[in-house]
């Protein structure tokens, strides 16, 4: 069973809790509770709460309850907006649940912190009405974990979505993606086959494959009607394997994506009038923006993403960062102006990429920081310096993963290739032949990403 880790978040104000304000809707007439602990470890454990409203259809509706235990506080939740002042937690509608029908269910999670002993929560009242229902324990280290598909990832979670700062599945439940980027296509094709992906399927056992597709640097410019086929090639060899494929738009200089605006939106109507019918398919408008304001990429943002939604209105869209994609980290800034000024869209998350022997602590308090605040997805990320060479440093790598795991933040390692730097998965040659899951066509990179990703997922699926 995957363990979560310690929780770096505490309070109200560390984990993004939010103070709900407003008069409550309309009192429910009756309602239901069942209470879950899905799993528990030291000092931490994630609960379910499933609320059946069992009178009028109500609207606005608020749960509440107590955490009567010695220090319990909800640290993140889902499907809900959650808040919670001494013992007393409030779960407040998100948009797809605001309404609650006669006999509607709404389910809730969340991951919860406790000292000491800790009993379940009491008092469940939907509006203001005390509900019945069965509540469950605490549960211990030996209790089995949540229910998990057994089939493909993409068989798994369906199509995913955006609610609240985390990645959910079809279930509305939280899940984090683990897999490959490729390198660039016009240089390393050769290494994206039948044979390299049902390794990456089979043998790493990845949820997705993010196809990098170079805008300059004698790529797409150069061959649009070429490298959209390429790039539509593998999403059919991803999904055929059950894996989400990542659309990469990958702009790297000029650093100002507003540069290819023109080119962006002929490609995106394209790929997604193509692949607006699979479930699979997530979309990466701009790779790496530099030396650019975030109101620059937010306005670049804001022209895309309709033309994407406008042949493909469900899949999830990430938009890059300032400062190569850092948060702003990387110009001197941080998450406030993401956080202060949003992409004026639904469905979205921002990117954040690191080269973990180069970027350490401050990055990752900052990824901390806003992941209670947006919804982030790491598209890239290297083991070694920026520049893509130098030595592995696992120190700094194993400190990315574990906080990426805790956080259920999703990830794509630079790369799934054979390129003569110690950033590639594979030992220069490999795509000449048809290994790619021996340890002896691994590089060091390769070997510790290929053995973080295939450790099972166990995505929820209830």
């Amino acid at each position: 069973m995957k363990r979560f880790l310690a929780l770096l978040a505490a309070g109200a104000t560390a984990t993004g809790l939010t103070v709900l304000a407003g008069p409550p809707a309309a009192a429910a007439t009756g309602c239901k509770v069942e209470y879950t602990v899905a799993s528990q470890w030291e000092g931490g454990f994630q609960g379910g709460v499933k609320v059946t409203n069992l009178g009028d259809s109500v609207s606005g509706w608020h749960l509440t309850f107590t955490l009567p235990g010695s220090g319990q506080k909800v640290v993140q939740g889902w499907n809900a907006t959650w808040s919670q002042s001494g013992s007393a937690v409030t779960a407040a509608p998100v948009d797809w649940n605001r309404t609650l029908a006669t006999g509607a269910t709404a389910d809730l999670g969340f991951v919860g912190s406790f000292s000491g002993a800790n009993p379940a929560p009491t008092g469940f009242t939907l509006n203001g009405v005390a509900c019945t229902g069965t509540v469950g324990g605490g549960g211990d280290d030996d209790d089995p974990p949540p229910a998990t598909g057994d089939g493909t990832p993409v068989e798994t979670n369906g199509q995913l979505r955006v609610c609240g700062v985390n990645l959910c599945n079809q279930y509305n439940r939280p899940i984090q993606l683990r897999g490959m980027s490729t390198h660039g296509l016009q240089w390393f094709s050769q290494c994206y086959n039948n044979a390299s992906l049902d390794a990456l399927a089979n043998d790493w056992k990845a949820d997705l494959l993010r196809t990098a597709m170079y805008v300059q640097e004698d790529g797409y410019e150069t061959d649009p009607a070429g490298f959209t086929s390429k790039v539509n090639s593998l999403v059919d060899m991803a999904e055929a394997r059950g894996m989400y494929a990542l659309i990469d738009f990958h702009t790297l200089t000029p650093g100002d994506p507003n540069y290819n605006l023109a080119r962006a939106k002929t490609f995106f109507a394209s790929v997604a009038a193509r692949n607006a019918s699979k479930k699979n398919v997530i979309y990466e408008i701009a790779n790496e923006p530099n030396g650019v304001s975030w109101a620059g990429i937010k306005n670049y943002a804001e022209q895309v993403i309709p033309v994407i939604r406008a042949a493909d209105p469900d899949a999830v869209v990430i938009v890059g960062t300032r400062g190569w994609s850092s948060l702003g980290v990387s110009d001197g800034s941080n998450e406030s102006e993401v956080v202060n000024s949003p992409v004026n869209a639904t469905n979205i998350m921002y990117a954040f990429h690191f080269y973990a022997a180069s970027h350490k602590d401050n990055y990752r308090a900052t990824v901390s920081r806003a992941a209670s605040k947006l919804p982030l997805f790491v598209t890239e990320f290297g083991t070694v310096s920026a520049t893509g060479g130098g030595a592995l440093d696992r120190s700094s790598t194993t400190a990315w993963l574990d906080l990426l795991d805790q956080l259920k933040i999703s990830y794509a390692n630079w790369t799934y290739s054979d390129a003569d730097e110690s950033s590639a998965a594979f030992k220069p040659g490999t795509c000449d032949g048809g290994d790619y899951s021996s340890s002896g066509v691994l590089t060091e990179s390769g070997a510790l990403l290929k053995s973080r990703i295939s450790t099972p997922d166990n995505f929820p699926t209830g």
